[in-house]
This record gives C-alpha cells, sequence and structure tokens, in this order.
C-alpha cells in the first residue's frame, strides 16, 4: 500500500439492487455446511448465474441497505471464497459491513453506485474513496476507508491483523 492509494483492479462489476439480504447471498438450507458448500448457491434466488460466471477479482454493487437480514458472516465469505475482491452499495446493513471488513474484504459506501453497469471494468480505491469506471471513464467518489481499517483489510481480515499485531509486540 503506498501513501495515500490502494487500486484495486476488477476486470467485472456484478450490480445487483435494493435489499438484497444476507438469506439470498448465504441462503439458510446450507448454513450448517462448510461456506465451501454454500457459495455455489450464493444469490441463486437473484441471478442464477451469478457462483458460477464471477470471476477473481470482480466486484460486487448494490444499491440501498446491502447485507439486511441475519447477521451471516457466510455471507461475505461466500462472496470472497467466488472471487470478489470489492464490495460498492449506497449503503450497507452495518454487521454485513462490518463482518466484510473484519474478514478483509473492502466494502465502500458509494451513492453513486447506480452509476455503475453490469460488466463494467473498475479500478477502486479504497483510500482515497475513488472508483474509476474503467469502461466509461467516469470517476465516482464514495466514503473512503480510513487507513487504520485499510491496515486491517491489507492483512487479511481482524484475526490476521491482531495476529500480526501480537507478533510484532514479541
Amino acid at each position: 500500500m503506498s501513501a495515500g492509494t490502494m487500486k484495486i483492479e476488477c476486470p467485472r462489476a456484478w450490480v445487483f439492487g435494493d435489499d438484497i439480504d444476507t438469506d439470498v447471498i448465504a441462503p439458510s438450507a446450507y448454513m450448517m455446511a462448510p461456506v465451501e458448500t454454500m457459495a455455489p448457491h450464493c444469490l441463486e434466488t437473484v441471478d442464477a448465474a451469478f457462483a458460477s460466471s464471477v470471476g477473481p477479482g470482480d466486484a460486487f454493487v448494490a444499491g440501498e441497505n446491502l447485507g439486511i437480514g441475519s447477521s451471516r458472516e457466510q455471507a461475505p465469505q461466500a462472496l470472497m471464497l467466488l472471487g470478489i475482491r470489492v464490495i460498492l452499495a449506497k449503503s450497507f446493513a452495518r454487521i454485513f459491513y462490518r463482518n466484510a471488513l473484519n474478514l478483509g474484504l473492502p466494502a465502500l459506501v458509494c451513492p453513486a453506485a447506480d452509476a455503475i453497469r453490469a460488466g463494467d471494468a473498475l479500478a477502486v480505491d479504497p483510500l482515497a474513496g475513488t472508483v474509476e469506471n474503467r469502461t466509461t471513464g467516469e470517476t465516482l467518489a464514495c466514503e473512503p476507508l480510513p487507513p487504520h481499517l485499510m491496515a486491517m483489510v491489507a492483512d487479511g481480515g481482524l484475526l490476521a491483523h491482531l495476529e500480526k499485531r501480537l507478533r510484532a509486540r514479541g
């Protein structure tokens, strides 16, 4: 991470609307199974092709209230397992937002998320709070992630970050 910038290149945006809840991201029928079993069913009731088509480094974009519903840590885990590298939404349910960051998945509040179209290539800078749409040439403003949270994300999430800090203390 360089001073003040950390671009995340996303070859393709997957765009969803408002009120995407954790029950469709992490279906309850698979809650007792490992996340590896659940992930192929992620969003199957909203977009049956999503789990089999999403690729490494893709962006997940949504409208208002992303992650409402149950406080399922498996929801951002499933997205990460499928290859999602960053999440952008107009607003988040608080627990989903924090679960994503705690797992090392950048999640940014992006009021102009509806300007992103499915398939757009993006470059997201969480520290600067910008999204460059490589497809349209437009730059969108997001709420930047504070450096301390971005350091946690860069370390692989909360547990990895705490382990790193404890090791540094000796």
